[in-house]
């Protein structure tokens, strides 16, 4: 058990095995590895990357497939062995938000999926060499929060 200092939760206390490892680091914060997923409200829908080493340092994520239904794409053989991922079911992933004000303004960054092992709890941001897809998509462009006028 360790207590460690969030952005948005204050003090929190965590386990060894709630820790996710990110060896490269996350692109802009090479130095950040180690993180904790965190619900942000208890909707289950959006959950915080938060750093284990840096407080300020979070990021709100949600599953891209929530909001974007045609999302799709392939993980590239190395992120496959560096994650050491055998199965599909073991695989999360999360799309980063620039959350805005108001959040009906909130974007994701469909172009760099953070993408997860289950089992091992190793991680990784993907670069997505696909031109689909860009760092500011708006989240309620077509998710469950947009109205229908």
């Amino acid at each position: 058990m360790m207590k460690l200092q969030t952005k948005y939760h204050g003090e929190v206390e965590i386990e060894d095995a709630d820790i996710w490892l990110f060896e490269g680091g996350i692109p802009g914060f090479p130095d950040e590895k180690s993180f904790v997923l965190l619900p942000l409200l208890d909707d289950g829908i959006y959950m915080v990357l938060q750093s284990t080493a840096s407080p300020y340092v979070a990021f709100v994520v949600t599953s891209p497939f929530l909001f974007f239904r045609d999302y799709a794409f392939n993980i590239d053989d190395a992120t496959l062995e560096q994650l050491s991922i055998e199965k599909e079911e073991d695989v999360r992933v999360y799309a980063i938000l620039t959350v805005r004000d108001p959040f009906s303004e909130t974007t994701a960054n469909l172009q760099a999926p953070l993408i997860m092992n289950e089992k091992n709890h190793k991680g990784k941001q993907l670069i997505l060499n696909d031109r689909h897809y860009h760092t500011r998509h708006p989240l309620f462009a077509d998710g469950p929060g947009k109205e229908k006028g």
